[in-house]
């Protein structure tokens, strides 16, 4: 029989927990040697390296559409904290670090977010949606990627995207981060930006890469299990050298897998094990 953790015993101490992992997370990074990206330029550096957009609402979660609207409102308060952050040579972006005050003068709003494996409600919910885009738009350039975490579960079809599957960044404040370093002698620059039903993510250099990246997926398969429908599928990453457009090499960056929270198509072919 598994232990009961100590707060499933006496949830109230759910909240100081939180504040115990958020104060440790946070002097972590500053005693890890890490160099963090901190400094914003209204300046645009000349090369666009990759963009990407995608909807921000999506109607098919089964909730209410006002925590599509409160996830919009988390987006842009996140997004204003860290639009048009550098990441110079030696520096490591971390998403947490970057929005860490973001909600200073204005809080955020409940948006669907997942707690303890359950799809629920809480303040920055939906806040998955700008790290799952800056994470695919990280994958087009020679940035490290430090600290991804998949989504355990997909409780819905993903919103149209040209990001192939198995492409996202989940987030929790004090446990889950999004980090990316620069080992290159380039400097790279964020930018994010919006229209009424959009979201768009920008990558600039200061010059640009001699080398093209490009991101995809090897076979998907369906596997039923005690606990459900789990997908798995490989990402892989392509680099071509820009000048004579000869593949240099295809390198596996990750299998992801989760499992599957809502009805596949009848002609999905599922593969069942024990």
């Amino acid at each position: 029989m598994n232990r009961k953790q100590i707060t499933q015993l006496f949830p109230w101490l759910i909240p100081l927990r939180k504040w115990q992992r958020k104060i440790f997370f946070y002097l972590g990074m500053r005693l890890d040697r890490n160099r963090y990206s901190t400094v914003i330029s209204r300046e645009q550096l000349p090369v666009e390296v990759f963009s990407s957009g995608c909807p921000m609402y999506n109607r098919d979660t089964g909730f209410d559409m006002i925590y599509q609207e409160n996830k919009v409102h988390n987006l842009k308060l996140a997004a204003a904290a860290f639009d048009r952050m550098l990441i110079r040579p030696g520096e490591t972006f971390s998403f947490s670090l970057a929005t860490r005050h973001a909600d200073r003068r204005e809080p955020y709003r409940d948006g669907l977010t997942v707690i303890g494996g359950c799809l629920t409600t809480a303040p920055g919910g939906g806040m998955c949606q700008l790290s799952n885009l800056l994470f695919w738009v990280f994958l087009h350039s020679p940035l490290t990627v430090l600290e991804r975490h998949g989504h355990s579960s997909k409780d819905f079809p993903d919103p149209p995207s040209d990001a192939p599957m198995g492409v996202d960044a989940t987030l929790a404040e004090g446990w889950k981060d999004l980090k990316v370093r620069n080992d290159t002698d380039y400097t790279f620059q964020i930018h994010i930006a919006f229209d009424r039903e959009n979201i768009f993510g920008y990558l600039y250099a200061d010059r640009q890469d001699p080398l093209l990246y490009s991101v995809g997926n090897g076979p998907v398969s369906y596997h039923r299990r005690q606990d459900g429908i789990w997908e798995e599928v490989d990402v892989i990453q392509t680099l071509t050298d820009r000048e004579s457009g000869q593949v240099q090499r295809d390198r596996l960056l990750y299998r992801n897998v989760c499992r599957i929270g809502y009805p596949l198509p009848e002609d999905t072919p599922i593969i069942e094990e024990q």
